[in-house]
């Protein structure tokens, strides 16, 4: 189980500050959470992430069900022992493949609406590759092709034999082209698999539920209520969040000024830096992305002086090829490697160049929400 402990409220904002207690460690929120998707955060080892500041990791279960399945992690006595992972970890239900493997993948939308599609998602429409029912969904393995059904009770055991620290209950988010209606409906849903979860769990691991309502404030606040009103140890926020960051953070608040205050938050899959501050002040705890080390692999690093381009060949020659990555960061890549070797390391395709990358960049995305935590202590924010 967890423990959560709020220390402060912020008098400027609903930003807060607390500590997490779980069986494998604290965290102090709010915190930035690496994805480590197949029990790896890509291109770093478990005691590089203590070095950059990581708290907190999450994995994802649909993807560890097909490869290498949970019956090998338990075996090898959960998570933890498995990927010799020494800090607490969450396992999302898999219920966000149900966005990202279905309308998510028809469209090719996610999240947040970056153009118009045309397309709408209405009452009794189902995805191409997914099938959606009252019991759970039937994907289609990206690995074999074979029918795979998930619901709550199985997305509930499979975590369980995974071993997180925090696990969520299974939900059907929408993407922004969906209806009010088709949307009132996965409401239900959700909620008739939040209650299934918390009937089928059967360890003392912590359980999150899960609210959902798209960009609809109505649906929004009663799924948050609904979620509220039962006996969850923490709280995930998912979903969609409409067409803009200012509607996004609009639509947080709805929710958690809905949500006890007495338990910890989690926004699922939203965390660019420049969402960092604003997510924090809508009253969220923690939050996982994979930005940092998704644009690591392109060659991009994120510094004091903004977003840097390592593919370029003008970091190749001249004074700009002698400097460090970011003179302002204390991670090693910083003090030891200048921006000539790892340019060199980028454009020639070495791995070693994406795990120097990665380690800057989650370093760097750690020392951002450090800072906003320092801000609320202070009063600042």
């Amino acid at each position: 189980m967890i423990d959560f402990k709020l220390l402060k409220k912020s008098k400027k904002s609903n930003a807060r500050l607390g500590v997490l207690k779980t069986p494998h460690g604290e965290v102090k929120t709010p915190a930035f959470v690496p994805v480590a998707t197949q029990a790896t955060v890509k291109t770093l080892r478990s005691d590089d992430l203590k070095e950059t500041g990581t708290q907190l990791l999450i994995a994802n279960t649909y993807h560890l069900h097909l490869k290498p399945g949970e019956k090998l992690v338990k075996s090898h006595g959960g998570i933890h022992k498995f990927a010799n992972i020494d800090l607490p970890v969450m396992t999302d239900s898999g219920g966000f493949q149900v966005l990202s493997l279905g309308f998510g993948r028809d469209y090719g939308i996610g999240k947040i609406m970056k153009y118009d599609s045309g397309e709408i998602i209405t009452k009794g429409s189902q995805p191409k590759l997914l099938k959606i029912t009252e019991d759970g969904v039937e994907f289609t393995s990206y690995v074999d092709g074979k029918k795979i059904f998930m619901g709550p009770k199985e997305s509930i055991k499979i975590q369980e034999s995974i071993g997180a620290d925090i696990i969520f209950a299974f939900d059907e988010p929408t993407v922004p082209t969906a209806t009010e209606e088709y949307t009132a409906e996965s409401v239900e849903r959700t909620h008739r698999w939040a209650d299934a979860c918390l009937k089928a769990r059967k360890t003392n691991q912590a359980l999150y539920g899960i609210t959902q309502g798209g960009r609809y404030k109505d649906l929004r606040i009663k799924s948050a209520k609904f979620i509220a009103s039962r006996p969850f140890d923490g709280f995930g926020i998912g979903g969609e969040y409409g067409s803009d960051k200012r509607q996004m953070v609009k639509m947080i608040e709805w929710v958690t000024k809905e949500l006890p205050e007495n338990k910890p938050r989690h926004l699922l899959g939203v965390g660019y830096l420049e969402d960092m501050e604003m997510i924090v002040k809508a009253g969220v705890d923690t939050f996982d992305c994979t930005v940092p080390t998704h644009y690591a692999r392109h060659g991009n690093a994120f510094t004091s002086k903004g977003k840097v381009d390592l593919t370029k060949t003008k970091y190749l020659s001249g004074a700009a090829s002698k400097q460090p990555l970011d003179p302002e960061c204390g991670c090693f890549v910083c003090r030891e490697h200048t921006k000539g070797y790892l340019s060199h390391l980028i454009r020639a395709h070495e791995i070693t160049g994406l795990e120097l990358l990665s380690f800057h960049n989650v370093y760097y995305f750690n020392k951002v929400i450090e800072g906003i935590r320092k801000r609320i202590k202070k009063g600042e924010l």
